[in-house]
């Protein structure tokens, strides 16, 4: 078990026993959901399963919000538009955003059994509305992200990518985790305003000019202290106690101070949505986006410029979804001594799929969210959890002014928590050995860095296999990390490679 709950602290006296007679008739009254979903049989229960599946949801839920302001807009002025200046209304982007999430989800939690939330990813998503829509329309861009999918259900299927997967040694699988943990800490730490750019000097700055100076950014170490003290107590369920408070909160501040959204003319105000209860809670979808993709970029761009494209899109999608299912499930407690886990091939499988079916629906490729680590911190350890998060994301489509109610700097307090759980595995990583210690380094301050899982874990894997080469310990190394590694000198100098290849 990764995940602390409570200070292992000599002073409070020993740690309370488990309660295994309290936690299993929960799950008896519904004996065919704990059979199929293994429920008792991973120690958890009902409805410890469905607080964490409401918990994800709700660290996962700004994405219905933020997918449609990275991919479209609510005018041509105001959206991302593609080469021949098309755009994607934000309507039509977040109904396909909670649609394609709430579909997968659900599926990945009935084949694969993990606790593990699937939705646009947004390394993927701003990729596309930066880089890729210059060169190409929306629909070929979309196409380029089937594509993608399509090859990575080719390699799970065929057995690569666990092949991969397992190729990878077990102490660089705990420095990914540890890397991702720290990462999601630093995007609660951005996302909340407590960590800022500067215009000079350093990289980033504690809040504005080195101080807190907005209210939420306040409530968002109000929400970490919060869940802090909860799940330091034991609280069941003090991951959602404290988003549902720090959210009580947060309305009760917006609703006497109007601290609107932040902007140049207003820094003090919320970073993505206001915590405002809405006057209309229902909205009706619309799913015009299903289908809108094209194969065409091959003939605009040119195969190779194309090519380059989608091996970007493949190492991207191929390697985040790695790393963050590596993290989740030794978070989870489900890894194994080598950090594999159950159903290992159809989770690989499903997650490729979400990528076809994102490409399909213009809502950008779907990958396992980091986030779902928040509704693994509440206890979740079965794909129940899953089912619940996707039920939710399919309720959402039609109720996106109530989802926007929590506000990010709530959600950013849930990822810093959880990110601290999630470094507890540094204590896997033997770092007396400096083979060991050197890339597995690399491997976590890269992750938060570079803002990538990506980035992390293909420097993880070019200087693992040079550095245990070059000290004598080449025999040890798995060919397949070979392989990987070279192919990740072709992902880091891709923008020279495509030049010279005249895309």
């Amino acid at each position: 078990m990764t995940l602390i709950t409570r200070d292992n602290d000599p002073h409070e006296g020993p740690e309370p026993e488990p309660e295994p007679t309290r936690s299993r008739p929960a799950a008896s009254r519904f004996s065919s959901l704990d059979n199929y979903f293994q429920i008792t049989e991973r120690g958890s229960t009902t409805g410890r399963e469905i607080r964490g599946g409401l918990v994800t949801f709700f660290t996962m839920a700004y994405i219905v919000i933020l997918n449609p302001l990275i991919l479209g807009g609510f005018s041509a002025e105001t959206a991302a538009t593609d080469v021949e200046g098309g755009w994607l209304a934000a309507a039509q982007v977040g109904a396909v955003t909670g649609l394609t999430a709430g579909v997968m989800t659900i599926i990945f939690g009935i084949f694969a059994n993990l606790p593990f939330g699937i939705a646009a990813g947004l390394g993927i998503n701003s990729f596309l509305a930066v880089s890729v829509i210059g060169d190409v329309t929306w629909s070929e861009a979309m196409g380029l992200v089937v594509i993608n999918g399509l090859l990575i259900v080719f390699l799970a299927v065929t057995g690569a990518r666990t092949a991969i997967f397992n190729a990878v040694p077990r102490q660089l699988k705990a420095a990914i985790t540890v890397g991702i943990g720290l990462f999601i800490a630093f995007i609660g730490f951005v996302d909340s305003g407590f960590v800022s750019r500067t215009a000079g000097g350093p990289p980033v700055q504690l809040g504005d000019n080195g101080s807190v100076t907005t209210l939420p950014t306040l409530i968002f170490l109000i929400g970490v202290i919060t869940m802090g003290i909860l799940m330091a107590r034991g609280v069941k369920g003090g991951l959602l106690i404290g988003i549902v408070t720090t959210t009580i909160v947060a309305v009760v501040v917006e609703a006497f101070l109007d601290l609107g959204f932040t902007g140049p003319d207003n820094p003090g105000g919320w970073h993505l949505n206001a915590p405002v209860i809405p006057s209309s809670i229902v909205s009706i979808p619309d799913f015009s986006l299903i289908g809108q993709f094209s194969f065409g970029a091959f003939d605009r761009i040119g195969v190779l410029a194309a090519t380059m494209l989608v091996f970007t899109l493949v190492f991207t999608n191929f390697f985040d979804a790695m790393g963050t299912m590596t993290g989740l499930s030794k978070s989870a407690g489900l890894a194994n001594k080598q950090g594999n886990f159950p159903r290992l091939k159809s989770a690989l499988i499903i997650e490729g799929v979400g990528a076809v079916a994102g490409g399909g629906t213009s809502s950008s490729s779907n990958t396992v969210f980091i986030d779902s680590a928040a509704g693994i911190g509440e206890g979740a350890r079965t794909g129940l959890a899953s089912v619940v998060t996707g039920f939710l994301f399919l309720a959402a489509m039609f109720f996106t002014p109530l989802t926007a109610v929590v506000p990010l700097e709530v959600a950013a307090s849930a990822l810093v928590v959880v990110g601290a759980m999630m470094v507890a595995q540094i204590r896997e990583i033997n770092f007396q050995n400096f083979s060991i210690a050197l890339p597995s380094f690399l491997t976590i301050v890269t992750m938060p860095l570079t803002y990538s899982i990506a980035n992390g874990i293909g420097v993880g894997f070019i200087t693992w296999v040079l550095i245990r080469a070059g000290s004598g310990r080449a025999g040890k190394i798995h060919p397949l990390m070979w392989v990987v590694a070279a192919g990740f000198l072709v992902y880091f100098a891709r923008g020279p490679v495509t030049a010279w290849l005249g895309g």
